[in-house]
């Protein structure tokens, strides 16, 4: 049970990644400030959770059931907290979906959007009459890059982050009305076990409907294009669980916040051109017509984030 002066934080989708992460840097925050519910659809995945807890497993972090596209499951897990107490939601829970568009069943591209979309619709409807009332509370949402830019062969997931992005951007206006604050959280690439399985999985993948110069595109350009973006920008679970902290931790949380810099310059050109054909010609040029180039900024890119690189150029103080 929290204590006074503990903010009650309730992170969904805490099995693996950056959930996980979350969870168990909030509840060995030394100054004990956040008394954590970790949720997860599937409890027999909580061994590695309760493992990394450790001592603060029962003490600042508990960990509970919760299936973000059950009504029940919500309700069940909201009415066994006191009073239905939360100061923090972090939506986290999420799926991808990668491949031709003409392979995908109508049934899996609604369960992303049942989960990317609905589920923290549902999140947020279920919390939010306590916050309004206490006129205090802050809700986070993990989104992505790929909701603010396209992305080639991520056309579902890439249409569940727009949508949540409009969707929290409408809130947003809304609820500072109730001192109520909606924060965007946007990783590019991240490493986690979940990302890795789902490429080998599409790696071996026939993709039957799709034709086949579109299963040749896929797999023998965006697949290790994707790959080489992966180990050039991917992002740990532990960095950016630690980058999330930081936004809830603001006194005046931001709306939008970018875990990775180097993703800047690529959402910036988006915006650069109204007409929109900059981005989306950019992106075609260096997958089909200039492999070169980006395996050469790829390259480059890996040399500016070369932790020996940033060592040279740091200077002593």
């Amino acid at each position: 049970m929290a204590t006074d002066g503990q903010k009650v934080v309730l992170i969904t989708g805490c099995s693996s990644g950056i959930g996980l992460r979350l969870a168990v840097l909030l509840a060995r925050d030394t100054q004990r400030r956040f008394y954590v519910i970790a949720t997860m659809r599937d409890l027999r995945k909580k061994a590695k959770l309760e493992e990394e807890a450790g001592v603060t497993l029962h003490e600042t972090l508990v960990i509970r059931q919760l299936d973000v596209c059950c009504d029940e499951s919500v309700t069940e897990c909201l009415n066994g907290l006191q009073d239905r107490k939360i100061d923090v939601l972090v939506n986290n829970a999420g799926m991808g979906q990668i491949g031709p568009l003409e392979s995908l069943s109508m049934q899996d591209m609604q369960k992303v959007f049942d989960t990317n979309f609905f589920g923290v619709v549902r999140m947020i409807k279920a919390v939010l009459p306590d916050m309004k009332r206490r006129k205090s509370g802050h809700i986070v949402v993990m989104s992505s890059v790929m909701g603010l830019q396209g992305i080639v062969f991520n056309d579902v997931y890439s249409a569940s982050k727009f949508a949540i992005e409009g969707f929290c951007e409408s809130l947003a206006v809304q609820l500072l009305k109730f001192n109520v604050n909606v924060s965007l959280i946007e990783p590019g690439p991240v490493n986690t076990e979940f990302e890795m399985k789902l490429m080998e999985e599409v790696a071996k993948s026939e993709f039957p409907g799709a034709d086949a110069d579109t299963v040749r595109y896929f797999k023998d350009v965006y697949l290790p294009a994707s790959h080489e973006i992966f180990v050039t920008l991917g992002q740990s679970p532990d960095t950016v669980a630690k980058e999330v902290i930081k936004v809830i931790a603001m006194r005046k949380p931001v709306f939008r916040y970018l875990t990775n810099s180097l993703y800047t310059p690529l959402v910036a050109m988006k915006y650069a051109d109204e007409s929109g054909n900059l981005s989306v010609r950019s992106f075609y040029n260096l997958l089909f017509n200039y492999g070169t180039i980006f395996h050469l900024s790829m390259n480059l890119l890996k040399c500016i984030t070369c932790n020996c690189f940033r060592r040279r150029t740091v200077t002593p103080s």
